[in-house]
């Protein structure tokens, strides 16, 4: 696998977290790769062969060739038909909503084409100039130039949210909006309406899921002890550990080196 990222330049820094290439050679693409959600939405475009999604064991969707992936909530499995070539953007939880009308929450736990996201022209006039690109770098260039073009000064990205997010990541998610919003019930609603808004889900599920990522880097990294990093990530014990972490893999941390269908998500959050 040859994953590689790159940052975006400084106009668009507080917008897209990075850029990303994956390439697979068909021999090693076989395998059912499990996606674990990492609280970022991405738009990506499959350069290689198709990508199966699994929707249950033996059920899969082909995803779009030009796709946005919303913040997903539980892990999946992906499938390469043969060779694997994909472009994409990361973007920050609360930044994709400056881009796009649609309510975010929609695009929640599912691919959506870009043809459902913006004017069919443009779409398809993105799709086709990333895919002539000769390089990564092209790529991104085009990418940046579509990005601008749909900002406007009337869509801003909500403070409240942005210093919210920004507190959730720097705190490893490790504090409630209680905290925050110092118990005042009244903001601890209009935030979570503006995260659903904004982000695509609450609050309190983008903490779950910042938590686990931390965890989750100290696991692949070997930093500590699985009881350790259960208590340095603020689970009430290690019980809490692997119900949460089981909910967002889908397995056991003990189980998490054992599996091929891990190593995409080892090679990334590594």
């Amino acid at each position: 696998m040859n994953y590689s990222r790159f940052q975006p330049s400084k106009d668009l820094a507080s917008f897209v977290k990075f850029f990303w290439t994956l390439e697979v050679s068909p021999e090693e693409s076989a395998e059912k790769q499990r996606v674990v959600p990492d609280g970022c939405i991405e738009m990506a475009f499959i350069l290689g062969d198709d990508i199966k999604r699994y929707t249950s064991e033996n059920d899969y969707i082909i995803q779009p060739r030009a796709m946005v992936l919303g913040q997903t909530l539980a892990p999946f499995y992906i499938q390469p038909t043969g060779y694997v070539h994909t472009f994409a953007a990361s973007f920050f939880p609360y930044s994709f909503s400056s881009f796009v009308s649609k309510p975010i929450k929609s695009l929640t736990n599912k691919e959506t084409s870009i043809y459902e996201l913006f004017e069919h022209n443009e779409a398809r006039s993105l799709e086709k100039k990333i895919i002539e690109a000769l390089t990564t770098g092209e790529r991104i260039n085009i990418l940046e130039a579509f990005l601008f073009s749909r900002l406007s000064d009337q869509r801003t990205i909500e403070r409240i949210v942005k210093a919210t997010v920004k507190t959730l990541f720097s705190r490893n998610g490790n504090i409630s909006i209680n905290e925050i919003t110092n118990s005042d019930h009244s903001k601890k609603r209009q935030m979570e309406r503006q995260f659903l808004d904004i982000v695509g889900i609450s609050p309190k599920q983008l903490c779950k899921v910042i938590r686990l990522q931390a965890a989750l880097k100290a696991l692949i990294n070997q930093e500590e002890r699985l009881t350790h990093i259960a208590h340095e990530s603020n689970y009430y014990d290690q019980s809490h550990f692997i119900k949460d972490f089981k909910e967002f893999t889908g397995i056991r941390p003990s189980d998490f080196f054992w599996r091929k269908s891990m190593m995409l998500s080892s090679l990334i959050y590594k």
